[in-house]
């Protein structure tokens, strides 16, 4: 196999590509179950794989509302969506990225610092990709191919913990590597020169041009690298840089001189600043953005809108116009630490997946117009269109059946434990106590600011024995789903990512192993399926929703659209102003 395009991925991929994939932790898939109907019967979907408000004008400052700062923007180690979104559409470029476009189109790979989707050989365990001339850093200096593989070698530094592991996973002769620190290099990634970068796997993969959109896959040179550092302050390869920075308050960033159009076929870059505001209220975020009064009718919202707001936006068609609502295509979960007593008997686990009341959940979501109760743990992009009901749970729970599996594990009486959430999802984390409550499980609840909670729940000595977070694939393959929430053998004691419940099961790794040997792509993707439910059979995780991501835009803002491919975030690629005259920041 040699080939320059990923055209037989893409055919034998087929229905999973048409709602498109991306991101890692977060919520939502939004097209089937209990909503139903097209984006023209919903109001609240009207704008779902549609641009709002035209195209922008060049100019202005886009202002970014925020209750949160970033996890990470150090491309080693940025693997949150929306966190992923910002970065690799303004700050860095990666050897290949997505299609800056709403709807299905969203899910396509173009070249990005590659001049192609890159070249397989030797039977998909080998790839090369060939940078495009004249890229630069925001100091003019060349990205060179050395400068992608530094950045690849730095995210194995146990310094640098949180990002994506594909390249741990995949290339050859990893395993124990820690980055370049004392010098130590990854012979299984080749830079002939300065252009061509070379990757050796240790096993075939044909997906791999999938994973080249991740910020891994960034250029950092290594001069201006500051370990831990480097988060506050990542050297720009893309059209805007950092002008300050302040954590937890203010990120301003203002154009790269250096970046040039010609070879970047996704990024317009129309704002001439972006500043982030950190720091705010979710429901003053919201407000802000219905008033939509001065500077904040150029402003747009980076979290999801607030439960409670939604009855002021979904009855106001002018707000409603303004609103984004695009399918995030993940799953959300209660992750059950199968490690630790209770919670490493199964009829425990089988007894929160019965006791757990989805409906409530969903009304905390932001309700059925916004989310839909999950019966599985792939999203249903990745089962044709829709999740099947694996384990027929009553959507509600089942608080009897829940307590009979409790006495059945020698706790008639129920237990206590806690569970770890973010700020927002404080109500979630409520509906979790209620119904858990009813089967004799006395929950804490611990709030996390949102830029902690990862760093938080993967320590995994010291969090909590629940945790409520989900996953999103990468891209639109069971590959990137499964074996990342319950592959045990990739468990880090600090910087955990994916698998929250700590599932080590041997019989799932093997059968992992031998999915991802097949070749045929068709089988590949029912024996994920089946997989699917072999797992929640054996309860490390409790299904909660799917998510839609609502985003409220002012009424200045042009050129906005929920990316699937990025979980519903706004795709900072495109995003700008009708007149930016208008803006102020």
């Amino acid at each position: 196999m040699n080939k320059r395009t990923l055209s037989a991925v893409a055919v034998a991929l087929g229905a999973t590509l048409a709602l498109g994939a991306a991101g890692c932790s977060g919520g939502g898939d939004g097209k089937d179950s209990a909503r139903g109907g097209s984006s023209a019967e919903n109001p609240v979907t009207a704008n779902n794989g549609a641009m709002v408000g035209g195209v922008p004008k060049k100019g202005g400052t886009l202002t970014v509302l925020s209750n949160t700062d970033f996890t990470h923007l150090d491309p080693a180690r940025n693997w949150v969506m929306g966190d992923m979104d910002f970065g690799t559409r303004l700050l860095y470029r990666t050897l290949v990225t997505y299609k800056a476009a709403p709807g299905a189109e969203g899910g396509e790979l173009v070249p990005d610092l590659a001049e192609d989707l890159g070249v397989s050989s030797n039977g998909a365990k080998t790839w090369t990709f060939r940078l495009k001339k004249g890229l630069k850093y925001e100091d003019g200096t060349p990205i060179t191919a050395q400068d992608v593989k530094y950045n690849v070698e730095r995210s194995f530094s146990p310094d640098l913990p949180g990002g994506p592991d594909y390249a741990a996973r995949y290339l050859a002769g990893a395993e124990g590597y820690q980055g370049p620190a004392q010098g130590k290099h990854l012979d299984s990634v080749k830079t002939p020169d300065d252009r061509t970068i070379v990757f050796e796997l240790r096993k075939p993969f044909a997906e791999f041009p999938y994973a080249t959109v991740l910020p891994t896959f960034a250029p950092v040179p290594k001069a201006q690298d500051k370990g831990p550092q480097y988060d506050n302050r990542p050297f720009s390869s893309g059209p805007y840089k950092i002008e300050s920075y302040a954590r937890d308050k203010r990120l301003v960033l203002v154009r790269n001189t250096h970046w040039d159009p010609a070879t970047d076929q996704v990024r317009k870059a129309y704002p001439d600043r972006i500043v982030v505001t950190m720091g705010l209220k979710g429901n003053q975020i919201d407000d802000r953005l219905i008033a939509s009064s001065g500077a904040d009718a150029s402003a747009v919202s980076w979290g999801k809108m607030r439960p409670e707001s939604t009855p002021k936006v979904l009855t106001k068609a002018a707000v409603r116009a303004r609103l984004l609502a695009e399918s995030t295509n993940c799953t959300e979960m209660v992750q059950m630490h199968t490690g630790r007593a209770p919670f490493d008997d199964v009829r425990v686990r089988r007894a929160v997946q019965y006791a757990l009341d989805r409906e409530a959940i969903v009304t905390a979501s932001g309700g059925p117009a916004l989310n839909d109760a999950a019966t599985a743990l792939m999203p249903g992009s990745l089962f044709g269109g829709k999740q099947p009901d694996t384990l027929k749970i009553p959507v509600t729970g089942d608080a009897a059946k829940a307590r009979e599996l409790l006495k059945e594990a020698g706790k008639p009486d129920g237990f206590a434990t806690s569970v770890t959430v973010s700020n927002g999802d404080k109500g979630v984390g409520e509906a979790i106590q209620q119904a858990l409550g009813r089967a004799g499980i006395k929950v804490t609840i611990e709030t996390v600011d949102p830029s902690a909670f990862y760093d938080t729940i993967g320590d995994t000595k010291n969090r909590t024995d629940l945790v409520y977070t989900g996953w999103c694939p990468d891209y639109p393959s069971g590959s990137t789903f499964l074996p990342f929430v319950f592959d045990g053998r990739y468990i880090k004691e600090k910087g955990n990512s994916g698998n929250h419940s700590l599932f080590r099961d041997k019989p799932t790794m093997q059968r992992m192993d031998e999915i991802a040997a097949m070749t045929d792509a068709q089988q590949a993707n029912k024996a994920w399926q089946q997989l699917d439910g072999e797992i929640l059979a054996k309860a490390p995780t409790a299904p909660a929703v799917i998510e839609r991501m609502p985003l409220l835009l002012g009424t200045n803002i042009a050129g906005a659209y929920g990316h699937t491919s990025f979980g519903g975030q706004i795709d900072y690629a495109t995003v700008g102003l009708k007149d930016p005259a208008k803006s102020a920041g």
